[in-house]
């Protein structure tokens, strides 16, 4: 006979009924006083004790979009699924139907909002340039199911003669560079442009904050509303756009007026025209004409080609995108059919995915020395999830405890400190994109490339870009 070994273990969660109401260790964040109180605010407790109580629920709801790829059963199965002892009812799916109909999204709105916000500690690598917290705003696109009680609110795609592809919902978010935390979001139909949902982010906005944006939000009311929040902009611009000079600077870049007609009194900013030479590693070369619009006026503290740099870290918010829709969501289409349900389930995926970036940020406190970009979120997505079906780390192991099963695993599997520059040709991988196909541009396979950055004056105005 081969040994055998015995492992026995103790769970802690909560009792009775309440018992299958846990997010593993995620719990610890999105802990029990905080739902309760969530739950109070919004006046949705239960009147009477159920055997599916309004707390449970909100966990419940909080697991779905963890496990986004199972059935309702299936996730409840893995909320329950080491508390076998406890001899917990197995509910219908039309019960668990019900009980998210009748706790509604206001608890998972409320939820978010309070865990919602930057993460980063004062000075952490990657979150700040010269004493300013760096954000950056951007919006996208997610699927929802198509049935007719959505499609009044968020219509298809229409065409001359037809409409196509599933309904679309915009998701519009303010993170943090570096840590990619979301520290506000706004969403809503597709119809609706990102400007209107961007206002909405405004007030999460301070004086310590230096907002990154793309082209699609150089809008002159926009920016008069961020310079009057107190925080700074950096934001690419048009080539409509045709700043006059009001004087050059040492640097490169020179100060102008923007708001003409538009704006009761103009708003001053610098302007920064940089021509960026990129070589592929196949010898390709090619060049970008890039125009920025900044309110920091000072060339001196802020240098025109630091600024063209940090302008990159825009890319933070298309990162936190893809771990909600790649990562979380898998490319699926939302499961919820009703417009209640839809809110409920898009502030439970921001809500998880807060809780797992907090997490993950956790892990650092111990390790200054590591910056967050090296913490993967795929893998504290899969630690997450497995102490969910365990039922671990409900409660702390001690009361200072930062690193569990999550932090463990995130330090384990961190990515490579230093990650190569690559650049391939954008794929369009949905049909319905507003992108035109663009096959054969170069390259088709990721390459490594280098860049230089010019700053200079351009006396010809900017060149359009080509819309891919």
């Amino acid at each position: 006979m081969q040994e055998k070994s015995v492992i026995t273990s103790t769970i802690e969660t909560a009792g009775g009924v309440f018992a299958p109401g846990h997010l593993g260790e995620l719990t610890q964040i999105v802990d029990f006083a905080l739902v309760d109180a969530v739950l109070e605010e919004t006046r949705t407790v239960e009147r009477r004790l159920r055997l599916l109580p309004s707390r449970v629920v909100v966990y419940f709801v909080l697991a779905l979009a963890l496990f986004e790829h199972c059935s309702y059963r299936v996730v409840w199965s893995k909320l329950t699924a080491a508390l076998t002892p406890l001899a917990l009812v197995r509910p219908a799916v039309s019960s668990l139907t019900r009980a998210r109909r009748r706790v509604g999204s206001a608890p998972l709105r409320v939820l978010f909002e309070t865990l919602a916000g930057p993460v980063a500690r004062p000075g952490q690598a990657g979150s700040f340039y010269r004493g300013l917290r760096t954000v950056a705003v951007d919006g996208t696109l997610l699927h929802t199911p198509d049935d007719e009680t959505l499609t009044w609110r968020y219509p298809k795609r229409a065409g001359e003669t037809l409409e196509f592809g599933y309904p679309l919902l915009r998701l519009l978010v303010l993170v943090e560079c570096g840590t990619r935390a979301v520290i506000a979001a706004a969403f809503g139909p597709e119809s609706e442009g990102e400007l209107p949902y961007a206002r909405r982010l405004l007030p999460a906005l301070d004086t310590t904050m230096l907002l990154l944006a793309d082209a699609a939000f150089d809008g002159n009311e926009f920016l008069d509303a961020v310079h009057r929040s107190g925080a700074r902009f950096l934001v690419r611009s048009g080539a409509r756009r045709v700043p006059t000079p009001a004087g050059h600077l040492g640097d490169g870049s020179y100060l102008a007026r923007i708001g003409y007609g538009v704006l009761p009194k103009l708003l001053p900013v610098r302007v920064i025209e940089a021509t960026l030479t990129v070589t592929l590693a196949d010898g390709t070369v090619r060049t970008e004409q890039w125009r920025l619009i900044t309110n920091l006026l000072d060339p001196v503290r802020y240098p025109a080609t630091e600024l063209v740099d940090l302008y990159h870290r825009r890319w933070e918010a298309e990162t936190a995108y893809f771990s909600i829709k790649a990562t979380m969501l898998d490319g699926r289409v939302l499961r919820s059919r009703s417009i209640d349900g839809l809110d409920q389930e898009v502030y439970a995926l921001l809500t998880a995915y807060q809780a797992l970036t907090r997490a993950g940020n956790d892990v650092l406190t111990g390790h200054p020395e590591i910056p967050h970009q090296r913490i993967s979120f795929t893998v504290t997505l899969t630690a997450a999830a497995d102490t969910v079906t365990a039922a671990r780390g409900i409660f702390p192991e001690t009361v200072a405890s930062l690193v569990g099963a999550i932090g463990r695993a995130a330090l384990d599997n961190l990515l490579p400190a230093h990650r190569r520059q690559r650049v391939k040709a954008r794929t369009r991988k949905n049909p319905t994109s507003k992108y035109g196909p663009n096959a054969g541009q170069h390259p088709q396979q990721a390459q490594n490339y280098t860049v230089r950055t010019e700053i200079g004056f351009f006396e010809h105005g900017l060149s359009s870009r080509s819309r891919r």
